[in-house]
């Protein structure tokens, strides 16, 4: 489970930012906390702004984080030209020549599970214009109460492996290349202990829907073994009828077949019920609302981070959906007997609907704030601190007074003079 992800000079975040979903000493909704080791981790975290706050922007820099592991081995095997084009530059903070011409951090801490011995990491880098400047990977055991213990270091063109099996730590020195992390090298060298790293972030989901083109995407996607088991099929209709009981079953006919399966495109027709028979009727898929797609787009993910114990962070969660069906998605991961492998929902929202005492702890609600200098700042309603110095109270209307203001992270609007006659 991620305890903690923390990231520094991405895009409006300038300084050092922090989204921990570790468990505050609050009394409220004690059974959404997930207890392991000697930790106390919560499965939701939902993040609240006004538009070009930043929130996006969270999403972004762990996307980013996860993009440049999984795919960094790629970014140093080409010719010079070539591998410059393909190097995954990061986005600094540009308002500033200082950050405009600095690194971009990112660093994460997590926890495996109890099945694997519950170990916590603390895996990191920061990268800037030209490659890695520097990375890190430290570990601490289930019963160790101290301080993490090194695996590797690298700064620049030194090297500290001493975590690492010395067979394999003259291969690495000898492949790595500036733009490339140890990481994405080792894993593809079976080192053990870094092929697991790079693993627990390919575990990860995203989906931004305020994207059209990923939002295409994502509703070309289906779940695994969709077409052409019936089982696989009927869950999903079981997972609409929660919010569509219109739809009673799926023809799904293959229209496209290359001989890599990645490649084959379907026509999913969904089956309806006449209303004046008992004869059934279908229609394409994509002829379906905006909300059933978004439904459809998401399961697979959804099936995809449940089974894993992934984190899922979802832009615009609410976009196309009713509160309602929001607040379904949601509770799936605060059930535990859903939620059995510990997967994580992190989710951006306009939707002030959601912040209320009935879903959410003040530790699960965070805020993204935005100064006059275009610096986005990211905190917890667990951490806010009125101006006569108290604490949010658990019986607070956090609806109502984040709409009012009380909290910030809400935009400052104007009435639209520019539309009167002169």
């Amino acid at each position: 489970m991620l305890l903690q992800f923390n990231f520094k000079n991405f895009k409006s975040f300038r300084d050092d930012t922090i989204l921990d979903l570790s468990a505050t000493k609050i009394s409220e909704f004690n059974n959404h906390v997930v207890s392991i080791a000697n930790e106390k981790v919560l499965p939701v975290a939902a993040i609240f702004g006004a538009n070009a706050s930043g929130k996006s922007n969270v999403q972004e820099a762990f996307r980013y984080m996860s993009t440049y592991v999984i795919n960094s081995l790629d970014y140093g095997d080409e010719s010079d030209s070539k591998k410059n084009s393909r190097f995954f530059k990061p986005t600094p903070f540009l308002f500033d020549n200082t950050s405009k011409n600095a690194e971009s951090s990112f660093e994460v801490y997590f926890i495996d599970s109890e099945e694997n011995g519950a170990k916590t990491y603390n895996y990191g880098f920061t990268v800037d214009s030209n490659g890695v400047c520097e990375e890190w990977l430290n570990y601490k055991a289930k019963s160790s109460r101290g301080d993490f213990k090194r695996i590797f270091y690298r700064n620049g063109e030194d090297f500290d492996f001493a975590g690492i099996p010395a067979k394999s730590r003259e291969n690495l020195i000898i492949a790595l290349e500036k733009e490339t992390l140890v990481v994405s090298l080792g894993a593809k060298l079976k080192i053990a202990k870094l092929k697991f790293i790079r693993d627990w972030f390919v575990h990860n989901d995203f989906a931004d829907f305020g994207r059209p083109i990923e939002n295409f995407f994502l509703s070309q996607l289906i779940p695994e073994g969709f077409e052409e088991d019936k089982k696989v099929q009927q869950k999903v209709v079981d997972y609409f009828s929660s919010f569509d009981p219109s739809i009673i079953g799926f023809n799904v006919e293959v229209i496209k077949s290359e001989v890599d399966d990645a490649d084959k495109q379907f026509r999913i027709d969904a089956v309806h019920k006449m209303i004046d028979s008992d004869q059934t009727t279908s229609i394409p898929l994509q002829h379906e609302s905006a909300g059933t797609l978004k439904m459809f787009a998401l399961y697979p993910m959804l099936q995809d981070v449940l089974s894993t114990g992934g984190v899922f962070f979802i832009d615009e969660l609410n976009a196309r959906l009713h509160p309602l069906l929001v607040r379904a998605f949601v509770i799936t991961f605060l059930d535990p007997e859903i939620n059995t492998n510990h997967a994580q929902l992190i989710f951006t929202s306009h939707d002030s609907w959601q912040l209320n005492g009935n879903i959410l702890r003040r530790d699960e609600i965070w805020f993204t704030e935005k100064d006059s200098n275009g610096i986005s700042y990211l905190f917890s309603l667990a951490d806010f601190v009125d101006e006569d110095g108290v604490k949010i109270r658990k019986d607070e209307n956090y609806e109502k007074n984040y709409l009012l203001g009380k909290y910030g992270a809400i935009p400052t609007l104007k009435h639209f003079d520019m539309f009167k006659g002169e």
